[in-house]
């Protein structure tokens, strides 16, 4: 059953990684807030079969005000905020000469704008009880670049410096700050990036020492692990590559293949 002392906030809880994070802190025992662009309703019914308290929100997270609603509606509901996961964003896919300043500008603001506009609205909520974990779902694609995605690549290396960067000035208070940067996961993002043509399963099998996707449960304990002070208490500040590999191996093609 939920204990309402201890509330997570998911964001992009629709679908994908959102709503297997929001399960499984359910199934943990956190009551749970909702944000995406339209009603979670389908992870508010999985959460609620865990005996979660729930609260969905649907808005435009990059809207000052619309996260302003959420965190006082939060407040209001509970009284306080323990887990801040940020993991809502969009891909975008394109040559970097093909994309316009418009294009960039929305990336940003949904990929790295949101996430600071929600650290701050509710980490100053757990910097006034004197605790917290913000995780910040980040991507290998903040770790390393990858070609046709410059919009994107330069969102989540911004959302891992914004990590550190909190990091730095709440831990001492008594806020966390991490992020967990997913490889290639299974979900609808994958789909909908793939139908575009840039890109096979065997592209990113072939390049993954692991020889597969990501899936959302993987990315999912990550999440968790660094949301929970009992199991992680002193990590702050650090980008958690779960990649099968990818960053670490500087391998060509048949090399890797080789030693599977």
């Amino acid at each position: 059953m939920t204990d309402p002392s201890r509330v997570a906030i998911v964001t992009g809880a629709a679908q994908g990684i959102g709503r297997r994070t929001a399960e499984l802190l359910a199934e943990r025992g956190f009551a749970l807030a909702l944000s995406d662009l339209r009603q979670a309703h389908d992870t508010r019914r999985a959460v609620q079969e865990h005996g979660a308290e729930v609260l969905e929100f649907a808005g435009d997270i990059s809207d000052e005000d619309v996260v302003t609603r959420f965190a006082r509606a939060v407040k209001e509901r509970w009284g306080r905020a323990d887990v801040l996961v940020n993991n809502a964003g969009i891909s975008f896919i394109a040559p970097a000469e093909n994309v316009t300043a418009a294009e960039f500008r929305r990336v940003l603001e949904i990929n790295l704008l949101a996430p600071f506009l929600l650290a701050k609205a509710f980490g100053t909520m757990m910097l006034a009880q004197g605790s917290g974990s913000i995780v910040n779902v980040a991507s290998v694609a903040g770790l390393v670049g990858i070609a046709d995605r410059a919009a994107y690549n330069s969102s989540k290396h911004g959302l891992v410096g914004l990590t550190r960067t909190l990091a730095a000035e709440w831990g001492g208070r008594g806020v966390r700050v991490n992020a967990v940067c997913p490889g290639w996961v299974k979900t609808e993002m994958d789909a909908a990036d793939q139908a575009g043509g840039g890109y096979t399963d065997a592209d990113i099998t072939g390049r993954v020492p692991m020889g597969r996707f990501a899936s959302t449960e993987d990315i999912a304990k990550a999440i968790a692990f660094l949301a929970d002070s009992s199991q992680s208490a002193f990590v702050n500040g650090q980008a958690l590559a779960v990649d099968g590999g990818w960053t670490a191996d500087g391998s060509w093609e048949s090399l890797r293949l080789r030693h599977r």
